[in-house]
C-alpha cells in the first residue's frame, strides 16, 4: 500500500505541475471560461457517460456512486490537448497539458464518502491583430488566463442492491486576469503600449444531488438509470481594473508608467443549474450501452464585467452515447481479454452565442481500461470540433489524450490473526 501511495503522490505532483495552462480556447474569454469535464477518464472515454457505480472505480459525476465502492480508492488524471485553430484566412496551433482531478473514495458499509480537488473552468487565450484605418495603423493584443477550482466532499447511501442516493458539496475559488494592449504603429510609431488589466477574484459554493437505480431484466441483462441535479448558485466576485502605459524589454519584461486603478462594480457570477438523465442496458462485467442527456440553464449566465456586450447566452443541451466491452474479465491466460474497451460520442450546444452563431462542440471518444490487480490505468482519446470559422469566428479542431490512475486498496479490516 505504501508503494501505491508513493506512486500516487509522484503522479499527482507531475500532473499538478501541468495545470498552469488549462486551455487555449478563445471562447474561454466569455462567462466563467471553458467549463471542464467533471468526470474521470473512464467516463470521458464513453462520451461522458456515467450511469453506473463500480466497486473498484471511483466515479465523480454522480455522487450516488460513492457507496458502490468496496475498496478505498485513489484517483488522479490529466489531459494533453492538441488544437488547430482556423478562421477564413488564418490558421494556428496550440498544445496544453492540464490537471483534471485528484480524489479519494472511502467505502463505509452502506455509506460511501469521497473528497478531492478538480478544476471547474479555465481561461486561457491570446489574440493579436493589426488594424489599418485611414488615420492610423495599430497593433492590439487580447490575452487572458486564470481558473476556477473546486474542492468537494460528498457522501452517498445504498438503500438496497438497486437504489443509492448521494450529495456533493463543493467550494469554488480562483481568479481570472484579462489584458487588453494597444500600440500605435503609424503614422507616428511609439514603443509605449496602453494596457488595460481586469482582474476577477471569486469564490462560492455549489451542490450536486445524485441517484442511481438498476434492476435485473433477466438472468443476464440489467437496466441502469441515473439522475443528477445541481441547483443554480452564485459566486461572489471582487473586480478590479488597472490602466497603465507600459514598455517591454527585449526579454519580455514589463515596465509600467502612469499606473492608475479604476473602480469597477462587482458582479455575482452564476453557476447555472444542471439536470442530467441517463439510461442504459448491459451485462454485468461484460458490456454496457447507454445514453445520457444534460440540460443546463446557461441563459442565466452573466459577464464578469458589465460592459462586455458582444455575447449572448442560451440554454444548452449535451447528449452522450457510449459504452464498454470486456471480453472476459476473469481471464488468467490472456491479459487483453481483461482490458475494458470503451467508446462514445458527445454533442453539445454550449450555450454561447456570438454574432448570432450558436457555438457547438462535438466529438468521438475511445479508451482502454488497463487492469493492474484491483487498480487500473485508464487511457482516453478524443477527436472533436468546437465553434465555426464562418461569420468571422474561430473553429477549433482538437485531439485530446487523457490518462487516469485508479488505485484500490482495502482499509479498516480487522485482523483475523494477531
Amino acid at each position: 500500500m505504501i508503494k501505491k501511495l508513493i506512486v500516487f503522490a509522484s503522479i499527482f505532483v507531475s500532473i499538478a505541475s501541468w495545470g498552469q495552462d488549462n486551455t487555449a480556447s478563445p471562447y474561454s474569454y466569455y462567462g466563467l471560461g471553458e467549463v471542464k469535464f467533471r468526470g474521470t477518464q473512464d467516463a470521458r472515454a464513453m462520451g461522458g457517460l456515467a450511469i453506473t457505480g463500480d466497486s473498484i472505480q471511483l466515479g465523480l459525476m454522480n455522487p450516488a456512486s460513492y457507496s458502490k465502492l468496496k475498496l478505498t480508492t485513489f484517483a488522479v488524471g490529466g489531459t494533453s490537448s492538441f488544437t488547430n485553430f482556423s478562421t477564413d484566412t488564418e490558421k494556428e496551433k496550440a498544445q496544453r497539458t492540464s490537471f483534471d482531478y485528484l480524489a479519494v473514495g472511502l467505502p463505509l458499509g452502506k455509506f460511501g464518502v469521497a473528497f478531492g480537488l478538480m478544476p471547474y473552468s479555465a481561461v486561457g487565450y491570446k489574440n493579436e491583430n493589426t488594424t489599418v484605418s485611414s488615420t492610423e495603423t495599430s497593433y492590439s493584443r487580447k490575452e487572458g488566463n486564470g481558473f476556477i477550482n473546486k474542492v468537494f466532499v460528498g457522501s452517498s447511501y445504498t438503500f438496497n442492491k438497486n437504489l443509492s442516493v448521494g450529495l456533493d458539496f463543493a467550494y469554488h475559488f480562483g481568479d481570472i486576469t484579462n489584458d487588453f494592449n494597444k500600440r500605435i504603429l503609424a503614422p507616428d510609431f511609439t514603443q509605449y503600449t496602453t494596457r488595460e488589466r481586469n482582474i476577477t477574484e471569486l469564490n462560492g459554493v455549489s451542490f450536486n444531488l445524485g441517484l442511481l437505480y438498476n434492476t435485473k431484466i433477466n438472468t443476464k441483462l440489467t437496466f441502469h438509470s441515473s439522475l443528477t441535479y445541481s441547483p443554480e448558485t452564485k459566486l461572489s466576485t471582487n473586480n478590479s481594473r488597472n490602466i497603465a502605459t507600459v514598455i517591454y524589454s527585449a526579454s519580455g519584461a514589463e515596465f509600467s508608467n502612469d499606473d492608475e486603478d479604476i473602480a469597477v462594480p462587482n458582479t455575482n457570477l452564476i453557476i447555472p443549474s444542471k439536470l442530467s438523465l441517463g439510461f442504459g442496458l448491459g451485462e454485468n462485467k461484460k458490456w454496457l450501452l447507454g445514453t445520457e442527456i444534460t440540460f443546463t440553464q446557461n441563459k442565466n449566465l452573466v459577464n464578469r464585467f458589465a460592459e462586455s456586450t458582444s455575447v449572448d447566452y442560451e440554454n444548452s443541451t449535451r447528449f452522450a452515447l457510449g459504452g464498454y466491452y470486456i471480453p472476459k474479465y476473469d481471464s488468467f491466460s490472456n491479459y487483453f481479454d481483461r482490458i475494458v474497451y470503451r467508446a462514445g460520442f458527445k454533442y453539445e450546444n454550449t450555450g454561447l452565442v456570438l454574432k448570432n452563431e450558436s457555438i457547438k462542440d462535438y466529438g468521438m471518444n475511445f479508451g482502454l481500461g488497463l487492469p493492474l490487480g484491483v487498480s487500473k490505468i485508464d487511457l482516453g482519446f478524443e477527436f472533436g470540433k468546437r465553434g465555426t470559422s464562418s461569420n468571422g469566428l474561430i473553429e477549433e479542431n482538437y485531439f485530446n489524450v487523457s490518462v487516469g490512475l485508479n488505485l484500490g486498496a482495502k482499509w479498516f479490516e480487522k485482523r483475523k490473526i494477531d
